[in-house]
């Protein structure tokens, strides 16, 4: 089996940085304009092409999605938008749109097309038809099974790549394709700007009734009308890579820098393992947990995944409260505040290519050597004693429930 590419999630520079970092093969990011996911930080014109140098200083390919439905008002703007993309560097365009598509190959030719999850490709046949007109790269709908993928992969093009989500969040739609977001709120789903209205909570109101609210039950725990798990393919990575898959990929570019980086990590590690035989070490497994996240399920890959009976709220059990900007070789480190704590917390360090550890914070120091207890000022530059040296973007986080009640 061929190891594949590990795709992260870059919604802005940091959570770039901390992809690449933390082993990412490529990532995957937007502009300003035509990305599915308007509300992360993306990239501005100017800062694409920094974005794109760092990645390719580390050997990360970068891939810019132009996955909206465009209107007619909005695609003239695209040929310009696509010839910068591929003045900054960009490796891939993950399109969507047939006319997008087109017009990507004639305005930023130099670009490998991928075919966006969007486009909801679920047989061989559709497959094969984006690879006769171009593309690449096809990243498949997430409603297939583990022996669909099979099926594709051995009725394609061997050059044809295949790519499909494995972490993250699963869209109660079909691949996306919603219209619940632009009914509720006028934020068109399918042009980037999901308020995601399928994870409020519902009430029923009688019209004779204002403002009298009933709960809606399906049983004494409430409803699951709409509930929806995420994905978590990492204790299955065999199986992804036995089915022929070129590249998994990481959902998340809306998430932290925190999920991006341990998310990254510990998928780099398993599937490290994996390619080269050895025994997967359960810690990284336990990785994904130190995340926000909702329950964890395998998605559509071993069949229906079936209505989900319990709380869909997001799990919250850990906190970043501090960033290693420096660390000598004594484990002398500088770090950069997040969130509180004090001396005597215990806390846990996870880094770039580090295996995580705990230990009990000491007394600590400000810029001028003072002893410090707690630092208080968000952004704020002091220095502790680690047990040993861990590399810069190295994270200190702690236990502490923040899940909503």
């Amino acid at each position: 089996m061929e190891k594949p590419e590990l795709l992260a999630p870059a919604g802005d520079m940091e959570k770039l940085k901390m992809a690449v970092l933390y082993g990412a093969d490529a990532v995957y990011l937007a502009g300003t304009s035509f990305g599915m996911r308007s509300f992360a930080g993306n990239f501005t014109d100017e800062e694409l092409p920094a974005a794109v140098r760092f990645a390719h200083d580390h050997g990360v390919r970068v891939h810019c999605t132009v996955n909206t439905m465009p209107r007619s008002g909005e695609v003239v703007r695209l040929p310009a938008h696509l010839e910068r993309l591929q003045d900054a560097g960009v490796d891939a365009l993950i399109v969507a749109d047939l006319g997008a598509f087109t017009l990507a190959g004639k305005y930023a030719p130099r670009c490998q097309r991928h075919i966006s999850t969007q486009a909801s490709i679920s047989n061989f046949v559709t497959a094969s038809a984006w690879y006769d007109l171009g593309a690449s790269r096809v990243i498949l709908a997430r409603e297939l099974s583990l022996e669909e993928i099979r099926t594709i992969r051995e009725k394609t093009p061997k050059e044809l790549e295949l790519e499909a989500f494995v972490h993250g969040a699963m869209c109660v739609s079909y691949s996306g394709r919603c219209l619940l977001s632009n009914y509720m709120t006028g934020r068109d789903s399918n042009r980037g700007a999901c308020a995601q209205p399928c994870r409020y909570q519902y009430y029923l109101m009688e019209e004779k009734r204002p403002g009298e609210y009933f709960p809606v039950f399906e049983d004494e725990k409430g409803t699951y009308i709409m509930n929806s798990r995420d994905m978590c393919m990492i204790d299955h990575v065999d199986d992804l890579m036995e089915a022929g898959l070129s590249s998994l990929k990481i959902e998340g570019r809306a998430k932290s820098a925190y999920y991006a980086a341990v998310v990254t990590g510990a998928y780099r590690h398993v599937i490290d393992d994996v390619a080269a035989g050895r025994t997967v070490d359960p810690i990284w497994r336990d990785e994904v947990e130190h995340v926000s996240h909702r329950h964890y399920a395998t998605g559509f890959y071993y069949g229906q995944p079936g209505q989900y009976y319990e709380d869909s709220r997001y799990i919250r059990e850990w906190q970043v409260v501090a960033l290693v900007t420096d660390c000598d070789e004594t484990g002398l480190a500088t770090l950069s505040l997040r969130n509180k704590f004090s001396a005597g917390d215990t806390v846990e360090v996870v880094g770039p290519d580090t295996k995580p550890f705990s230990l009990k914070v000491p007394m600590m120091e400000n810029q001028d050597g003072l002893p410090l207890t707690e630092p208080r000022t968000p952004q704020m530059v002091f220095r502790m004693r680690l047990p040993r040296r861990v590399p810069a973007m190295s994270i200190l986080r702690i236990a502490r429930p923040l899940s909503a009640q």
